[in-house]
C-alpha cells in the first residue's frame, strides 16, 4: 500500500508539473537554451526514434523514462559515440554506469559531451579570421535514481548539470527530470510510460566576453572603462513524453520459477507523444524484432505536428526516418552480456546522425 501511494504521488507529481507547460508553442521556438539536452546520446532508443518512453529499460531509460532505470539487471556500462548532422564536425562521446543498489532500488550516472572542433577567431577588424581559434565545449552530467514500487509501477528522478563554455564566456546551470511507468496484461505485455524532462530554473551566459572597454573624457581628461553587456536569462526546453508499447511473442513460454517469459521471436510495437514547450510537438512511432534477444533490429519515424510531411516547413535537420540494430554475446554463465548497438538517422541537409555503442551487463 505505502509503495503504491508513492508512486500515485510520483505520477500526480509529474502531472501536475506537465499541466503548467505550454506545449507545441512554435512562437517560441528559438527562445529556450541548452539545446543539447534535447539530444538523445546513446544508440538502442535512437533506432527506435525514441519511441520506446514505455518499453525501455535500463541505463539507456535515464534519456527517455527515467523509470526505465529500475529494471538494470546488476550493473551496466555503456559507451556511445556520436557522429552527429555527418558534415558538420560535431561529435558526441557518452559514458553511462548504472548499479542496482537495493532489491527494487537503482543508480545511475551518465556523461555526454560534445566537440564542435576548432571555430576561427574573428572580429571587426579582422573578419576573416587567421587570429587564432577557440573550442567550444557542451558537457551534460545526470545522476540519477529509479525504484521498482511493485511488480507493475516503478518510477525515478534524475538531476542534470548543464556546461557550456567557449573561450571567454560560460553557462552553468541544473534541470530536473522525473517520470513513471506501469505494465500491465498478460506476461506485462502492455507497458505506459510518462516522463517530464529538462525541468529547471533558466541560465545565464557570463563571462569575460560580455564585457567591453570605452573612452570616457566627460572628466576633461581620457579615462577608459569596463562595461558589461546585458545578458538575458533564457529558460530550458522542457517537455512531456506519453508512450505506449505491446510485446508480441511467437511460441512463448514461462519459467516456473522466475515467471519470466521467453521467446525465440519478440516483436515491439512502440508509440509516443511529445510535448514541446518551445517547439512542435512530436509523434513517434516504433517497431522492434528481436531473435532470442540476442539479435535485434528495429525502426522509428517521427512526425511533427503543423509540418508532418511537409520539408519546407520542418523546423530541423531530422526528416523522421531512423534505423538500428543489435548483437547481444553472452559472457560465460553468469547471465552477462556484451553488446554491439547501432543507429541512423536521415538527415535534410547532411549525411545523416551515425552511433555506435557498446555495452556490458553484469
Amino acid at each position: 500500500m505505502r509503495n503504491s501511494k508513492i508512486s500515485i504521488a510520483i505520477l500526480a507529481t509529474v502531472l501536475f508539473t506537465a499541466s503548467q507547460m505550454y506545449g507545441g508553442n512554435k512562437d517560441r521556438a528559438g527562445e529556450a537554451g541548452a539545446s543539447q539536452l534535447l539530444i538523445n546520446p546513446w544508440t538502442k532508443s535512437v533506432g527506435f526514434a525514441g519511441a520506446n518512453t514505455a518499453s525501455i529499460t535500463g541505463l539507456e531509460a535515464m534519456s527517455l523514462n527515467i523509470a526505465g532505470l529500475a529494471f538494470t539487471n546488476k550493473t551496466e556500462l555503456l559507451f556511445t559515440y556520436k557522429n552527429y548532422l555527418s558534415g558538420s564536425d560535431i561529435n558526441i562521446n557518452s559514458f553511462g554506469f548504472s548499479q542496482r543498489v537495493s532489491e527494487t532500488g537503482v543508480i545511475g550516472m551518465g556523461v555526454m559531451s560534445m566537440s564542435f572542433g576548432d571555430i576561427d577567431v574573428t572580429t571587426v577588424d579582422n573578419p576573416e579570421g587567421g587570429i587564432g581559434t577557440f573550442s567550444p565545449s557542451y558537457l551534460n552530467l545526470d545522476f540519477g535514481y529509479a525504484q521498482a514500487f511493485s511488480n507493475s509501477i516503478s518510477g525515478g528522478l534524475s538531476v542534470k548539470i548543464i556546461s557550456e563554455s567557449i573561450s571567454n564566456v560560460s553557462n552553468r546551470g541544473f534541470a530536473f527530470d522525473a517520470g513513471i511507468r506501469y505494465k500491465t496484461g498478460e506476461n506485462d505485455r502492455m507497458k505506459f510510460g510518462i516522463a517530464l524532462k529538462n525541468v529547471g530554473p533558466t541560465m545565464r551566459a557570463s563571462g569575460d566576453g560580455l564585457s567591453f572597454t570605452i573612452e570616457d573624457n566627460s572628466s576633461g581628461s581620457v579615462i577608459s572603462v569596463s562595461k558589461n553587456h546585458r545578458v538575458a536569462d533564457f529558460q530550458l526546453p522542457s517537455l512531456l513524453n506519453i508512450g505506449l508499447s505491446y510485446d508480441f511473442y511467437i511460441a512463448p513460454s514461462v519459467d516456473s520459477v522466475s515467471k519470466e517469459i521467453s521467446s525465440m521471436h519478440r516483436v515491439t510495437l512502440a508509440g509516443n507523444f511529445t510535448a514541446n514547450s518551445f517547439t512542435n510537438d512530436q509523434y513517434k512511432i516504433g517497431l522492434e524484432y528481436a531473435f532470442r534477444e540476442m539479435f535485434m533490429v528495429r525502426a522509428g519515424y517521427t512526425l511533427e505536428q503543423d509540418t508532418w510531411f511537409d520539408s519546407e516547413k520542418r523546423i530541423n535537420a531530422f526528416t523522421g526516418p531512423a534505423f538500428g540494430a543489435s548483437i547481444v554475446a553472452p559472457l560465460g554463465k553468469g547471465g552477462s552480456t556484451f553488446s554491439f548497438d547501432y543507429a541512423y538517422q536521415t538527415t535534410e541537409n547532411f549525411d545523416g546522425t551515425h552511433s555506435i555503442g557498446v555495452r556490458l551487463n553484469m
